[in-house]
């Protein structure tokens, strides 16, 4: 487990300088993100080279998180799993389904990256802060993050070594000049997007060789055999014959592996489609699952994509079941306003979108599903989360929401889960391996519509 003493304190750097430098070495590696991330998930699958998990113990329980982790880890290689926040930063003063609870979740010793920029003892104070404060959180060993000079890295490692009892098995030097990872709102850029991947992986490389590897790798050794009581298979029925389209460019990239997975194990045929380019959307789909992304910055090609945008328009029209999260959701709206331009987007959905400065949602939702819909029965409660910089921008019509959201923002008025015809557009983000039922009202959908459409019936 590579955990930080707060956000920002290099854990994802770290990470991906630690799965290439394994890799380089001759090690199998595979790669996991403690929390609802997506963006440092695919950063570290570029780093590992396979998909990168999700282990979010809020979502799914800890018998399933560790099952997922027990199903995917090498048993004879380096498993990385990449903490969010802080250490012990959970859900409440508790620090419920924090990094350190899911390290002693997964019996895995703790990595704690420090950020050192312009502390010397101090630093050894918080990893001892962080050693005492649960001792069944088992703290291996230190590197430390912006480090100035020499002086200062011997510095740290003799106080924190000599007061702690515990290794400091690695020491980066602050970067000159802008970051590696350059970032922006919602966070780090994509690596769909990551100018020079190339000379990225070169400087990862060089910044791990700053790092004891040998000591990395005795660590990831030393770990009891998991005896997991959960499960990580999808849940799924039969949908052979089915054929399930999701949007895949990078415009629309926030996609967990286990929904794309559970489509496909129920015998879904899935057909990715870019609506970045100039092909119209396929008229052989029996449903389309819309992810999140970065629709604004690519505002200007989305809305030059006529051929897409009124594609997509008429399969609505003709009744084609629609799931759209976040980035769908605008792509569905009337326009995205971002930075002073109006850029006109699908207008399935009757509102436009505006994005801001600052976040509008953040965090975990809980949603109550109170009214009839294609989708999900009522009643049920679906547990997500979101994280959107983007607004609904309502008139005097207000746009029919199927969910009561206790807790989180949701879309408007604390409602979630908009409904026009068979569109299901919400902020909220699920996980099939949290929420099953996700699966089932896709394929359900999928189901009534290619059936409907096999006599002629479409549904409007």
């Amino acid at each position: 487990m590579v955990a930080g003493t707060s956000g920002d304190s290099g854990k994802t750097l770290v990470s991906l300088a630690l799965l290439l430098a394994a890799s380089y070495r001759g090690l199998v590696v595979r790669a996991f993100k403690k929390g609802p991330d997506y963006i440092d998930a695919a950063w570290l699958a570029w780093a590992s080279g396979h998909t990168a998990r999700n282990l979010d113990t809020f979502l799914t329980g800890f018998d399933t998180a560790v099952a997922s982790f027990d199903l995917h880890a090498l048993p004879n290689g380096l498993n990385l799993v990449e903490g969010n926040r802080g250490l012990y930063d959970g859900v409440d003063v508790r620090g419920t389904h924090s990094t350190a609870e899911l390290a002693k979740a997964l019996t895995a010793p703790v990595v704690l990256v420090v950020n050192a920029a312009k502390v010397t003892r101090t630093a050894a104070a918080l990893v001892l802060g962080c050693q005492k404060l649960d001792e069944d959180v088992r703290l291996a060993a230190v590197i430390l993050n912006r480090v100035s000079t020499a002086r200062h890295e011997q510095t740290l490692r003799h106080t924190i070594e000599s007061s702690c009892g515990i290794p400091v098995i690695g020491a980066v030097r602050k970067l000159a000049g802008p970051g590696l990872l350059p970032d922006r709102h919602l966070g780090l850029v994509t690596p769909d997007e990551h100018p020079n991947l190339a000379e990225l992986r070169r400087q990862l490389l060089r910044l791990a060789s700053d790092i004891d590897m040998d000591a990395v790798r005795l660590l990831a050794t030393d770990v009891p055999v998991l005896s997991p009581r959960g499960t990580a298979l999808p849940e799924a029925p039969d949908a052979r014959g089915l054929t399930i389209g999701y949007l895949k460019d990078s415009a629309f990239t926030f996609y967990y592996p286990e929904n794309l997975e559970a489509l496909a194990f129920s015998g879904a045929t899935l057909v990715p489609v870019s609506a970045l380019s100039a092909a119209p959307l396929p008229d052989t789909l029996d449903a389309l699952y819309i992810g999140g992304g970065f629709p604004e910055t690519h505002a200007e090609r989305l809305s030059a994509n006529t051929t897409f945008l009124e594609s997509l328009k008429e399969a609505v029209r003709r009744g084609l079941p629609i799931y759209a999260e976040c980035g769908g959701l605008m792509l569905l709206s009337r326009a995205i306003r971002w930075r002073g331009r109006s850029e006109p987007m699908a207008g399935v959905l009757p509102f436009e979108v505006e994005v801001c400065a600052t976040p509008q949602g953040h965090g975990y939702t809980e949603l109550t599903v109170d009214r009839p819909n294609l989708f999900f029965p009522e009643g049920i409660t679906l547990r997500g989360h979101e994280f959107h910089y983007s607004r609904i921008l309502l008139d005097d019509r207000r746009p029919l929401a199927v969910c009561s959201v206790r807790r989180g923002t949701g879309c408007f008025e604390g409602r979630d889960g908009i409904v026009e015809g068979n569109v299901w557009a919400s902020y909220t983000h699920l996980n099939a391996l949290a929420t099953p039922e996700w699966v089932y009202g896709i394929l359900n959908a999928a189901r009534q519509f290619a059936r409907e459409r096999s006599v002629g019936q479409f549904s409007h």
